[in-house]
C-alpha cells in the first residue's frame, strides 16, 4: 500500500539534547500504526513533528506524497487527540464536537447533522446537551475523539490518549478505538509507552529508544523476533542469555519446566491471576523467568527443576540500528 505519512531523515534537537535522531518512518494508508517506547525516547516528538507543532532541524515529512514539513498545523489534513481531552468546559458535548466545523464556516444545519452522526459513531448519541463535567473519563475521551474525526481528517494522531484512564476502562477503550479505526478506514498514528496496548491495537509498530527506531513490524513479528536486546526486554518479558558467543532472546512461555534440560532451583513464584511467573536460578548461575498457566498446581521456592527450550525459540539479537518501516 502507498504511504499515507512518511518521515524522512528527520532530526530534532533541543540545545544539546537530541530528541529525534534521523528517523525514517513510513505509515501505510488506513492502518493503525503505533510509536512505542519509554519516556524520552522520541516518539511524542516525532508525532508532534507530523502534527506540525514542532519543526524538524533536518529531513522532511510528507502526507499523501505532498511535502508538509513547513506547513503550520492548521494547514495539515491531520487532527490530534491528547491525554487531557482539552474540552471546553462551558460548552455542551455537541458544541465541543462541532466547534471545528463552526470555525470552518460549515452551515448550522449541516453541522448539526455531522455532529449527531459522529456522536452515534462513538456511542454517545443522546449526550449532546450534556457538559463535559457530567461525563465519565471514558466518555470525555470519546467526545475528544468525536471532535477530532467529525471533519474526516486524512490522519488521526493520538498522543497517549488512554493514559489517564483506569485499567478496565483503558482495556475497553483499546477495543473501541481499534473497531472505530476499522470502521472509519482512517490512518491512526498512536503514541504509547504501554507494550500490551501497542501489541493489542496495532497493525504495525515502531519501537523507539533514545531518539532512534530499533525495530518496526507487525506486533507478532516484533514480539516473536526482537531485533535488539532493548526490544526483547521492553516489548514483553524476555530471557537474554549468551550461548556459543551469541546473545539470544527466549520468551518465558517458550521454556519447558522439568523433564530433561538444564538443572536449576526455583527462586521465586509470582501469582499474576491467569498465570504464574516462576523465577529459576540455574546451577551455572543464570536467572530465567518461566511463565505457566495458573492450573491450580503448586511449586515452591527451593524446588529442584530442569529447564529447556527449542533451538528455534532462541532468537539471535543484533546491535541497535535505525530501521525504516518496510
Amino acid at each position: 500500500m502507498a504511504a499515507d505519512v512518511a518521515v524522512e531523515g528527520c532530526r530534532k534537537t533541543y540545545g544539546d539534547v537530541v530528541a529525534v535522531d534521523t528517523v525514517d518512518l513510513s505509515v501505510a494508508a488506513g492502518e493503525f500504526f503505533t510509536l512505542l517506547g519509554p519516556s524520552g525516547s522520541g516518539k511524542t516528538t516525532t508525532l508532534r513533528m507530523i502534527a506540525g507543532f514542532e519543526q524538524p532541524d533536518s529531513g522532511r515529512i510528507t502526507l499523501g506524497g505532498e511535502d508538509i514539513t513547513s506547513r503550520p498545523p492548521y494547514a495539515r489534513d491531520v487532527n490530534t487527540v491528547f491525554q487531557d481531552y482539552a474540552l471546553f468546559p462551558h460548552m455542551t458535548v455537541a458544541e465541543n464536537v462541532g466547534y471545528g466545523l463552526k470555525v470552518k464556516g460549515v452551515p448550522r444545519t449541516q453541522r448539526k447533522g455531522q455532529v449527531a452522526e459522529v456522536l452515534e459513531m462513538v456511542r454517545l448519541g443522546g449526550y449532546g446537551d450534556r457538559k463535559p463535567v457530567q461525563l465519565s473519563g471514558g466518555q470525555r475521551q470519546r467526545v475528544a475523539l468525536a471532535r477530532s474525526i467529525v471533519n474526516r481528517p486524512k490522519v488521526l494522531l493520538l498522543d497517549e490518549p488512554l493514559g489517564a484512564l483506569d485499567l478496565k476502562l483503558r482495556q475497553e477503550m483499546q477495543v473501541f478505538l481499534k473497531s472505530l479505526q476499522r470502521e472509519l478506514g482512517m490512518t491512526f498514528i498512536y503514541v504509547t509507552h504501554d507494550q500490551e496496548e501497542a501489541l493489542t491495537m496495532s497493525d504495525h509498530l515502531a519501537v523507539f529508544n533514545e531518539g532512534r527506531i530499533e525495530q518496526v513490524g507487525a506486533p507478532a513479528a516484533v514480539y516473536e523476533r526482537p531485533a535488539t536486546e532493548f526490544v526483547a526486554s521492553f516489548v514483553g518479558t524476555s530471557n537474554i542469555v549468551e550461548r556459543n558467543g551469541r546473545r539470544v532472546s527466549i520468551r518465558p512461555e517458550r521454556i519447558e519446566l522439568n523433564g530433561a534440560g538444564v538443572p536449576a532451583t526455583v527462586a521465586d513464584v509470582v501469582f499474576v491471576g491467569a498465570f504464574r511467573r516462576i523465577h529459576v536460578d540455574t546451577d551455572a548461575g543464570d536467572r530465567f523467568t518461566v511463565v505457566r498457566p495458573n492450573d491450580g498446581s503448586t511449586i515452591e521456592p527451593g524446588t529442584r527443576v530442569h529447564i529447556a527450550w527449542r533451538d528455534e525459540d532462541a532468537y539471535e539479537l543484533q546491535p541497535p540500528s535505525n530501521q525504516e518501516v518496510r
